[in-house]
């Protein structure tokens, strides 16, 4: 998988054949691009024909002494000049309309792809690089697909167009402006190649910059309590400053292109009129054909200056492109079989057999080692034991966010790697020591244990845990929004919340890892109750470091350094348990 590393390395070249793989985005609306197209042939085909309804208003109608021949020429120019302005509009509307569509479309499967993806993913990528290829990018795309790709299409008919008029009007001065045709078309290659490694590199210094301040922003308060603005400011500074170099090499590389290319085509086109206006004056060609060969030649000229602008902007696309494809090309480690076994409701036994887990990002250190136990259905265990112990890992490892390098963990008799993963997490209900709550309500974060649940429901289960009492003091109650990551509320309310999001849910294997760690002596007990009635008839494991929270387990088990040491009631481990027996006397005589 890829890293956060990746972005700091040189990419190898691409070309604007990347951009060929979004046709999948795009062939769905099969009926928008015939139309968009249809609308670009025609408004290019008028664009043509204008030519030569200049040259027929210059020879037929200033040219001439009839007045009724200048009333046809401006006819013709008003036709012509009505059909381009529809088909303007037509081609405008339909290409934009893709662009939103498609680009929404592109941002709705990386998303629904990421959310596929395993944690370990997410552990070696930054959450900031993610983000700015999910908006970013996407948006960048939706700038091309509705207006460069139109742009460069357009500008690529009139160029052919206006050089077969231009041949068909005069050959000896078509043959004048072709030759600077290889003279463009050289440095357009060049320079190219050049905004398009650092249009890749630019894109990923800006992905630096959004998860730089991310990070700043979220942990503000840590900033502020160790007074680093200043130097958080600095650094900040930095980054910006990174970006903005290497967007001016982009820059200068692309005002090049367009400087040049723009010089030869406007140079081949003076020397051309010059010539024309010989032969002219030699009776060689009319007025009219001069009038409309420049017109053509302009045309043509403008399509190279469009087209070698638009170059720019699609070698972008191609690395926004690249990017996106390379999150929709990742595979999650954690995949569901072909023919899944289902689970029952109600209580569900699990068994631990000889597991051994390290987690990916840390293969050197193990998390657990050789561990085997079961736990029957209904029964509540207690796992104990001093930080980094591997008790969190387990809980990882059961809801199957990583799958373990030896051994084997059985639900109900059933491997899990043979159960759908959502079916699995279906059935277990988490508190963890730190809750994480979202950006909206109180109703939607306790309803995310159970979409379907009613009002009368939510307000239920916020009872049991004890979360009304300080819910109905809040300014709109059950409607009150409760700011990123629940940040308007205490420790202690959150964790209620998550305490009722968890009953909401109405798991088979309830998992409490230190639930009632952010809760005082009050809310504690108060909350104690109510996970006493949440765990009758379930499977519980309890996570704890404070023995008295667990003293009324089935059974405890003693974890330390990843290895099950011991496990029993509490009289007993006193007795068999060295590291429970510390622990204890710490705890109870203190």
């Amino acid at each position: 998988m890829t890293s956060d590393n990746t972005t700091q390395t040189p990419h190898k070249q691409q070309d604007l054949r990347l951009l060929m793989r979004l046709l999948p985005f795009i062939t769905p609306y099969k009926k928008m691009v015939f139309g968009a197209a249809l609308a670009l042939i025609l408004t290019a085909g008028v664009s043509l024909a204008l030519g030569q309804g200049i040259r027929l208003l210059i020879d037929q109608g200033f040219d001439s002494a009839d007045p009724s021949r200048l009333n046809q020429a401006m006819l013709v120019l008003a036709i012509i000049t009505f059909l381009m302005a529809a088909g303007t509009f037509t081609r405008f509307y339909l290409v934009s309309w893709l662009g939103e569509r498609v680009s929404n479309d592109v941002r709705l499967a990386v998303f629904n792809h990421l959310l596929t993806l395993d944690p370990y993913y997410f552990e070696v990528n930054r959450s900031g690089e993610i983000n700015a290829r999910l908006t970013t990018d996407t948006t960048l795309l939706q700038s091309i697909i509705g207006s460069s790709i139109s742009m460069a299409l357009r500008s690529s008919l009139t160029f052919v167009g206006g050089l077969v008029m231009m041949l068909i009007t005069n050959p000896k001065l078509a043959l004048i402006v072709l030759a600077s045709v290889p003279l463009i078309i050289f440095p357009m290659i060049l320079y190219g190649r050049r905004v398009r490694k650092l249009s890749r590199l630019s894109q990923d210094r800006v992905a630096d910059i959004g998860t730089y301040a991310g990070e700043i922003v979220q942990n503000i308060k840590v900033v502020q309590s160790f007074t680093r603005e200043a130097e958080e400011t600095t650094a900040f500074g930095i980054e910006v400053e990174k970006a903005f170099n290497i967007a001016k090499k982009r820059i200068l590389q692309r005002s090049i292109l367009i400087v040049v290319a723009m010089t030869l085509v406007f140079t081949g086109l003076s020397s051309m009129i010059w010539v024309g206006a010989q032969d002219v004056a030699s009776g060689h060609i009319s007025s009219g054909e001069l009038a409309a060969f420049v017109f053509y030649a302009l045309m043509v000229a403008m399509a190279v200056a469009t087209i070698s602008e638009v170059y720019g902007e699609l070698q972008r696309a191609a690395g926004a492109t690249e990017r996106l494809l390379e999150l929709l090309s990742e595979e999650a480690e954690i995949s569901s079989p072909e023919v899944p076994v289902a689970l029952a409701n109600g209580p569900l036994a699990l068994t631990f057999e000889g597991v051994s887990f390290s987690y990916p990002s840390r293969l050197d250190q193990t998390a657990l080692e050789n561990i085997t136990f079961s736990v029957a259905a209904g029964e509540t265990v207690a796992i104990v034991g001093p930080s980094g112990a591997g008790k969190s890992t387990l809980f990882e490892l059961l809801q199957r966010f990583y799958d373990p390098k030896d051994g084997h963990i059985k639900v109900a008799g059933h491997n899990i790697k043979q159960l759908n993963p959502q079916d699995l997490r279906g059935h277990l209900g988490l508190v963890p020591q730190q809750p994480t709550l979202f950006s909206a309500d109180v109703a939607h974060n306790i309803r995310y244990g159970d979409p379907s649940a009613t009002q009368k429901q939510i307000e239920q289960v916020a009872q049991k845990a004890y979360a009304d009492e300080f819910i109905d003091r809040l300014p709109e109650g059950y409607g009150s929004y409760l700011g990123e990551q629940g940040v308007r509320l205490s420790g202690g309310q959150r964790q209620r919340i998550a305490i009722a999001r968890a009953m909401l849910k109405n798991p088979s294997i309830l998992l409490l890892d230190e639930a009632t760690s952010a809760l005082d002596a009050n809310s504690e007990h108060k909350v104690q109750a109510a996970l006493q009635e949440l765990m009758r008839g379930r499977t519980t494991l309890i996570i704890a470091h404070r023995l008295a929270t667990v003293m009324h387990a089935d059974r405890i088990m003693v974890f330390n350094e990843g290895k099950l040491e011991a496990q029993g009631k509490h009289e007993d481990l006193i007795v068999t348990s060295p590291l429970y027996k510390r622990l204890s006397e710490l705890q109870f005589n203190h």
